[in-house]
């Protein structure tokens, strides 16, 4: 029984607080509210930090003598206390995590009832101590600041059991090969008395049954079935990502209780093998590592192309079905073989359709920027709950504990150059000494993910250089182009300090949106639009612009707009062509900042919040081709008479050699050109240099344009193009 109907809510006070969650307290002056959503969309709490009191009134008849009930809030951002019938129930805390309360005696005692609860998420005034493990729905420099997603934004649940209960389930794949798979399966059994039962775990048409002794409370079971010669998951790029249904199901056993009448004497629904509780998951069998940084599935070697992904909507709680599984689709669509879901955990839908359409997730815990001390016990306990809400999807490659763990304003990155260099510098010694959020908080992340899961890799944080004692570090975050330095400068860098290309998960520009989608920035307003309104409300940085994209340089928005998005379609393309020729010396992969926005933005994604795309989505596409043709980059401009020598690379994520493959080559200038060719067989899964094109610049100012060609034997023609001009 869903209860998604008859709520009411008032802002909480002293007084309504003594005697509101009592069955006869007159709600009839608050005002209704949505269940499941957020109060901020509610017209009566728009600007309401709460907290908020709520209580529903509903009708349940009667639970029979041997069955149990189950009050089961899915997500509440995000604390709580609880109460049905004027009965205390418990608090919670933790917005992705399903809680549920035992509600027998309640249900049994009446037929109408009332919940109530006080749902709190208190503003994070101090962005570099926050307390709320929210996110980046609390703190992003790409989201409303002054959001606050508070209010019961998942569904509110009853349920029924037998005297069993499967509290909680945990189902790993630990082992995946052609032969054979392993699943393991830890189980929380919560039982009335004590109890014998007979726990049947059943993957796909294989059923493994096994009678255990259960005392009395909760209980834990672990245990591992095999199947043999099994269909594996596959990611998109690999093969096919196949899907196995699982059903745990706990039967009782006569003879089970303590006098023998199988646990509850008298009761009519007490014979021998009554089923009392099961669980379905789906899950797939396959194997992940990730070793120096290269991902490897069912011991494939594969190449990330990834994007980070933030929330769909804003209003998690109103994205529809269709649009979280659309966000995977267009992933897909891009060519990409990974999502970073950026600093939260998103709705069942976006990992649903992951894991049917074979895209391969790096799972983020909600924490982004700087902690109080006080968080620790509260993120441990969130990350091992998330291993068993989602540790079953097949498409969840990585657990990320942290993002850039550093007590930072996310305003702060956007001042001025010289303000922003100098950040950059402290930032990048503030991670070569232990701190707090990075030590030991991190630290912690990482133990609980390996314990609870050890069949996946997991990582402390993201984002952090290599630092004594093993100056390992983790993934980068090279913002070359927009928070520092020059775009061109990111190959150099590359070539300089290798360690930090090895998989890259932060890079790009913003851009304003396309049309209709930068409605919000009022350009018939142009110049004079609401700067400080764009910054504050919808992350623009506009500083950084001044520095690269300077509005001052043109004469319309339309003008402005269309540079900003070239702009960012040239970041995108070179930073990602970098990396592919680095591939598996040393890169393994890379994430672009990011694919779509949750709401009106001025920020680094290529779609907006409607989805319209911007220049940058084609270069995102085009980048992330099978098979692409790239050579060494034409510099901004050339003097006549210099000597230029590019190397030409073919890199292909093919799992097929490119047999008889032809390169062509031409650069042109006013009133000339140059041609080259080559011919040979592309290693699968590899890149491979073509040759080395030598020229001199002529006597020819103007444009100058090199355009290569890829033809495959299949006849599929893959084209490049670079731009310069002769001085």
């Amino acid at each position: 029984m869903h209860l998604a109907v008859g709520w009411r809510a008032a802002e909480a006070d002293d007084v309504l607080r003594r005697a509101y969650y009592e069955q006869s307290f007159d709600d009839s002056g608050w005002h209704p509210i949505t269940v499941p959503g957020h109060w901020r969309t509610q017209a009566p709490f728009a600007a309401s930090d709460g907290p908020l009191l709520h209580r529903c009134r509903f009708e349940h008849p009667a639970s029979a003598p041997d069955r149990r009930a189950w009050l089961t809030f899915d997500g509440l951002f995000y604390q709580g206390d609880h109460w049905l019938d004027g009965t205390y129930l418990g608090d919670t805390e933790g917005y992705f995590v399903p809680h549920t309360f035992e509600v027998t005696e309640q249900l049994r005692s009446a037929s109408e009832h009332v919940l109530a609860s006080e749902v709190t998420c208190a503003p994070q005034p101090d962005k570099k101590a926050k307390r709320n493990i929210t996110g980046v729905f609390q703190h992003a420099d790409y989201l409303d600041p002054d959001w606050n997603p508070g209010g019961i934004w998942r569904p509110v649940r009853i349920t029924e059991t037998g005297p069993v209960r499967i509290a909680r389930l945990r189902v790993l794949c630990r082992e995946a090969t052609a032969e054979r798979a392993v699943v393991a399966f830890r189980a929380v059994l919560d039982t009335d008395v004590a109890r014998t039962v007979r726990v049947h775990s059943m993957v796909g048409p294989l059923d493994h049954a096994a009678e255990r002794p259960l005392a009395a409370g909760s209980n834990t079971l672990d245990w591992t079935v095999v199947v043999e010669r099994p269909r594996l998951w596959w990611p998109r790029a690999l093969g096919e990502a196949a899907l196995h249904d699982v059903r745990v199901a706990v039967d009782l056993v006569d003879g089970a209780g303590p006098d023998g009448s199988n646990g509850r004497e008298g009761s009519e629904g007490s014979k021998g093998g009554a089923r009392s509780d099961e669980v379905r998951r789906r899950i797939g069998l396959r194997s992940i590592r990730l070793r120096n940084w290269i991902c490897s599935v069912n011991g494939e070697r594969l190449f990330l192309k990834g994007s980070n992904q933030g929330p769909t909507r804003l209003a998690l709680a109103d994205a529809t079905p269709g649009e979280l599984r659309h966000d995977v689709e267009l992933a897909a669509e891009a060519g990409l073989d990974l999502l970073r879901l950026h600093a939260h955990v998103t709705r069942p839908e976006v990992y649903d359709a992951a894991d049917e359409l074979g895209m391969l997730l790096w799972q983020d815990l909600p924490l982004q920027w700087g902690y109080a001390r006080g968080i620790r016990r509260q993120a441990v306990r969130q990350a091992r709950a998330a291993v068993d809400l989602l540790g079953h999807h097949p498409s969840i490659a990585v657990w990320c504990g942290h993002n850039e763990p550093i007590p930072l304003d996310g305003a702060e990155m956007a001042g001025t150059t010289g303000h922003r260099l100098g950040l950059a510098a402290r930032r990048a010694v503030a991670q070569q000494v232990p701190t707090w959020n990075k030590s030991m908080l991190d630290g912690s992340l990482k133990r609980a993910f390996e314990r609870a899961d050890g069949t996946r890799p997991a990582i402390p944080h993201s984002g952090v250089l290599p630092h004594p004692p093993r100056l390992d570090g983790t993934d980068s975050h090279l913002w070359f182009g927009w928070y520092w330095g020059d775009e061109r400068s990111f190959p150099g860098f590359c070539r300089t300090m290798p360690r930090m290309a090895r998989f890259v998960t932060a890079f790009g520009a913003q851009a304003v949106p396309t049309g209709d989608g930068a409605a919000f920035m009022d350009p018939d307003k142009w110049p004079d639009l609401d700067w400080e309104r764009l910054e504050h409300t919808h992350g623009m940085q506009t500083e950084i612009f001044d520095h690269y994209v300077p509005p001052d340089d043109h004469p319309t928005f339309t003008s402005w707009q269309a540079a900003t998005q070239r702009y960012q379609a040239t970041v995108i393309k070179h930073h990602i062509e970098t990396l592919r020729r680095l591939k598996y010396r040393p890169t393994g992969g890379f994430a672009q900042f990011c694919l779509a926005d949750g709401h009106p933005a001025v920020s680094w994604s290529v779609l907006d919040h409607e989805r319209r795309p911007k220049l940058g989505l084609a270069a995102l596409r085009e980048a992330c081709r099978p098979v692409i043709v790239v050579a060494d980059r034409l510099p901004a401009a050339v003097e006549v008479g210099q000597a230029l020598a590019l190397d030409i690379h073919v890199v292909s994520d093919r799992r097929d050699p490119l047999a008889g493959a032809e390169v062509t080559a031409k650069l042109s200038w006013a009133g000339g050109d140059q041609a080259w060719r080559w011919a040979g067989d592309v290693p699968a899964d590899a890149c491979a240099k073509v040759g080395t094109l030598s020229v001199i610049v002529p006597d020819a100012a103007g444009p100058l344009a090199l355009d290569v060609e890829l033809r495959l034997a299949d006849g599929e023609q893959i084209t490049n193009r670079y731009e310069s001009s002769i001085v």
